[in-house]
């Protein structure tokens, strides 16, 4: 998985619909789309550049926002492992090398059906990064996204994640 798609509840064949469309118009028509067990939750396997595709979706909100009625976020994901405590640290100390010496992140986490406590992830990452963590202004976001027994991972610049409904207001502005 490289993409976490969200919707509303019961519209997921809807919505697998408009990614299909969109996915096929940015050139992937071999994408993998498949449901989670989440209401609302979709899970996208494309060989195309996940920033891209945000990009993607960007341009179409501003050159044609009506293609895009079902979708809410788009969240990239880097990385994919188990939902354990230890394989989620080594995760994002493999991607952390972006991080340059005196840049600061934040730990945005948001899990469903799981054990694992946020302070936990948070305390485990943090002690593994020597770089200040800064909630309010940071260089660099640290994704994850918890279902259940996989985990997806991404160290993204802030605002990386695309709301479709906020990209939508910024263009009527």
């Amino acid at each position: 998985m490289n993409l976490i798609i969200t919707c509303q509840r019961n519209l997921e064949e809807l919505t697998i619909s408009e990614i299909q469309n969109i996915l096929e118009r940015l050139g992937d028509t071999d994408a993998i789309i498949e449901k989670t067990i989440f209401s609302g939750i979709i899970q996208i396997k494309t060989k195309l550049d996940n920033m891209k595709i945000i990009e993607g979706f960007k341009e179409i909100i501003e050159d044609e926002p009506w293609l895009i009625k079902y979708c809410s976020r788009i969240i990239p994901i880097q990385e994919e492992c188990e939902s354990k405590l230890d394989e989620i640290r080594n995760k994002v100390i493999g991607l952390s090398n972006i991080i340059k010496k005196n840049d600061t992140y934040r730990i945005t986490i948001e899990k469903r059906q799981s054990s694992l406590h946020n302070k936990e992830i948070i305390s485990k990452i943090a002690d593994s990064l020597s770089n200040k963590v800064s909630l309010e202004n940071s260089d660099w976001e640290i994704i994850i996204q918890i279902l259940r027994n996989k985990t997806g991972i991404s160290i993204i610049p802030p605002n990386s994640i695309l709301s479709v409904h906020k990209e939508k207001r910024i263009d009527l502005d």
